[in-house]
């Protein structure tokens, strides 16, 4: 009787974290959108002088300091999701889709930094009106850095999150990963006839075939291209593998013009842009957030190395590095509580 107890009880245990594991992969995704909206984000879109259409989210009007996030290249607003909450709790919050993305307009001629930070100020401007802190992402948090230099009086604080400073510069970018498996194999497949969508030949020549083997990527990649062809405007999601291995599929499949990843391929997207003379125009506090790096032989496979941080941070006037220890690129992802805690922080030493 004992063992049919126990026998039961362990079988009971197996259950509920199989059912745990498939409720967090199946919800993963629309929880924290539901939550968001729920604390009263609604999505929003705006005509700048030029005719240039900005989509974005704002938080409740709650009479606290703005912040307007920018997220990083492939994504949209909505990637901010599980911060946004806990951030709406201390600041009036804006997240903008980048031009190329989401449901912002898809112009090419709007695809460098410096004129995606103007259009960018000209929002800060018009629609929130007054000195705003500013936090990007990755291709987002150098846009933000512009902002910050050429736009000092519309604001008040800048938080970086793990931007590719200097690891983009033409004599480096071509021993780092987002190049090797993402501008470069862009340039390959537009180069080859044989395979036709591009989310197929990033799945065939992907890196992390070499972690995961022939065995279970192909299986991987099967599902996820069948996903992909039911839902189309979707970014894919498969309900069997856990958040952290979705994210390789849906960061490839969300709403994005290709030709804004090419404009760093060519670089045109730095037009103007000298990263060390940017970074020591910035003269308001500034927070630079890191990832950990990691380094497969020579290449990065980081957004940039900690020596790139390093140097980040000496090129600011009033800058200081946060290390957040996580291997994913997207901290505010990855790392919800301690990008929320580091942006209250900051806050807290404007007041």
């Amino acid at each position: 009787m004992k063992k049919v107890v126990i026998t039961g009880i362990i079988t009971l245990i197996i259950a509920l974290l199989v059912c745990s594991y498939f409720y967090t992969n199946i919800t993963y995704i629309k929880k924290p959108l539901k939550e968001m909206y729920k604390a009263g984000f609604t999505e929003k879109q705006m005509k700048l002088k030029d005719g240039t259409i900005l989509n974005y989210g704002e938080g409740p009007s709650n009479g606290k300091i703005p912040l307007l996030l920018i997220h990083g290249q492939g994504m949209n607003w909505e990637d901010y999701a599980k911060v946004l909450p806990g951030l709406s709790k201390h600041y009036h919050v804006y997240a903008v889709d980048c031009h190329g993305h989401g449901e912002s307009d898809w112009n090419p001629e709007k695809y460098k930094a410096k004129v995606m930070a103007a259009d960018f100020a000209e929002f800060i401007e018009v629609e929130i009106g007054e000195k705003t802190v500013v936090s990007g992402h990755s291709s987002g948090g150098m846009i933000a850095a512009w902002m910050a230099a050429h736009y000092r009086e519309l604001v008040l604080g800048t938080v970086i999150e793990d931007s590719p400073f200097f690891s983009t510069e033409l004599d480096r970018r071509e021993n780092t990963y987002v190049w090797v498996y993402g501008f470069q194999m862009y340039e390959d497949f537009k180069n080859q006839d044989e395979v036709k969508d591009y989310f197929v030949y990033s799945l065939k020549n992907s890196y992390w075939r070499n972690m995961f083997g022939d065995f279970l990527w192909n299986k991987f990649s099967k599902d996820a291209i069948s996903y992909h062809e039911k839902h189309p405007n979707e970014p894919v999601h498969l309900v069997y593998l856990p958040p952290q291995i979705n994210r390789m599929f849906e960061a490839e499949t969300y709403p994005f013009d290709r030709k804004f990843g090419e404009t760093f391929y060519d670089n045109t997207w730095f037009e103007g842009y000298n990263q060390a003379e940017v970074l020591s125009k910035i003269k308001s506090p500034t927070v630079f957030l890191k990832a950990n790096t990691t380094y497969d032989g020579n290449l990065l496979v980081a957004a940039l190395s900690d020596e790139d941080a390093d140097r980040v941070v000496e090129l600011l006037e009033c800058g200081i590095r946060i290390d957040i220890d996580t291997p994913g690129h997207d901290i505010h992802y990855d790392k919800p509580k301690e990008f929320t805690d580091t942006l209250v922080r900051f806050l807290e030493d404007k007041q």
